[in-house]
């Protein structure tokens, strides 16, 4: 009885479907919204949880104030500090943020600019 044994290239094929398939499931493993990461470990400010949800441009600019003076792991300036947070969240949410509250989070930037005193 003659054993057929399989070519060196089908098992390479085989071998190389394999990998991707775990490469691919390796890759999920990972965070979708590397940008949720950022706001919440970030070495610029310690956010108070939900302060982009809040309905007053006022209440936004107050409590990224707030947070951006009393952070102690900051590199920048305080105003600085909190005009980026906040436009990198801009940024990062895109075309997902409704127009209503990214209308809020622009109007909380002039209120942060306000509250530093720098209109």
């Amino acid at each position: 009885m003659a054993h057929v044994r399989k070519t060196t290239h089908s098992r390479k094929t085989a071998a190389r479907s394999r990998k991707t398939s775990v490469r691919k499931s390796a890759k999920r493993a990972t965070p979708k919204r590397w940008s949720q990461r950022v706001t919440k470990e970030s070495d610029a400010l310690d956010l108070k949880r939900g302060v982009f949800t809040l309905t007053s441009p006022k209440k936004i600019a107050a409590s990224l104030k707030r947070s951006a003076e009393h952070s102690s792991r900051r590199k920048t300036g305080a105003y600085r500090s909190a005009l980026s947070m906040l436009t990198f969240y801009i940024n990062r949410a895109g075309k997902t943020l409704p127009k209503t509250q990214r209308a809020r989070l622009e109007q909380a930037k002039v209120e942060l600019k306000r509250a530093f005193g720098r209109e």
